[in-house]
């Protein structure tokens, strides 16, 4: 593969192949590359769709984390932390020109974590841990291999019921607990917009019931926290109560525009499109 591959033309071409395999709509244009990167897109395609499982060992798991954050210790790896962490660990992935450039780079690294048992081995660490980094770019590969916005929104709330749980395990600790809920929040903006975009877009609720799902659960978690007398934070843990009751709403104004037949919103913010009210509630 020359280093040619990677030029703007390029990016962009294998950006609009990429959006067109994920359901985007179609670019009449053509390109000499298009073979070679037409090829690029099926491989993206079958590692996301036939991805194996495996199953490790958990000596095997134990010792290859206790040798890894030696490693990382010993070579001086660590993770960033406080209000840089999310900056640090998962850049956002938005444009195609910025899936392009990366799809490649992170499908390989991917394919090599999930190889390697690196990924099982970091799906515990915490923040400040010398494989948390790890565990955020295993996330951060699993957004570009989703083959959609609404997988990629299912995703996003799965990253914000690991962040709660993270958050629950620092919760003595107000710096780290927020900067936790920091994540955990953006987490849980991302996953909303996309899959309240995509019930407005498709006129179908359906992508909806996966916010439902994840509300129910999440603030049933985050309210428990509230409750325990080590919690460092109750305030900032309102807060994010206030955001989930919040996509509560706005899951909810979508489903009855919706089923009153209003068009897709104009209006949009954080949260994704914001309806107006049904003609008969207003």
């Amino acid at each position: 593969m020359d280093s040619d591959l990677f030029s703007g033309r390029r990016a962009e071409r294998f950006a609009q192949l990429l959006d067109e395999a994920n359901g985007g709509r179609r670019h009449h244009v053509r390109s000499r590359a298009d073979g070679e990167l037409t090829t690029l897109v099926e491989v993206g395609r079958r590692l996301t769709a036939e991805r194996p499982t495996v199953d490790v060992d958990p000596e095997f798991r134990t010792g290859l984390r206790a040798m890894l954050v030696a490693t990382a210790e010993r070579e001086g790896v660590t993770a960033a932390a406080g209000s840089g962490l999310r900056g640090a660990l998962l850049p956002a992935i938005t444009g195609r020109r910025a899936r392009a450039r990366g799809a490649i780079l992170v499908g390989v690294a991917a394919g090599a974590i999930a190889l390697s048992g690196i990924s099982a081995a970091s799906e515990n660490a915490l923040p400040g841990d010398a494989l948390y980094g790890m565990k955020r770019s295993t996330e951060r590969a699993q957004l570009a291999l989703a083959n959609s916005d609404i997988s990629r929104g299912q995703l996003f709330l799965d990253f914000a019921r690991t962040r709660l749980d993270e958050a629950a395990s620092v919760r003595r600790d107000p710096l780290g607990f927020s900067a936790v809920l920091d994540d955990m929040d953006a987490d849980t903006r991302q996953g909303v917009r996309l899959l309240t975009t995509a019930a407005a877009q498709r006129s179908d609720p359906a992508a909806l019931d996966a916010v439902d799902t994840f509300l129910a659960g999440q603030r049933r978690v985050v309210s428990g926290l509230l409750d325990r007398p080590e919690h460092a934070d109750r305030d900032r843990t309102r807060r994010s109560l206030a955001l989930l009751d919040a996509a509560g709403r706005r899951a909810d104004a979508l489903r009855e525009a919706i089923a009153c037949g209003l068009p897709a919103p104009t209006a949009s913010d954080t949260l994704g499109p914001a309806p107006s009210a049904c003609p008969g509630d207003r």
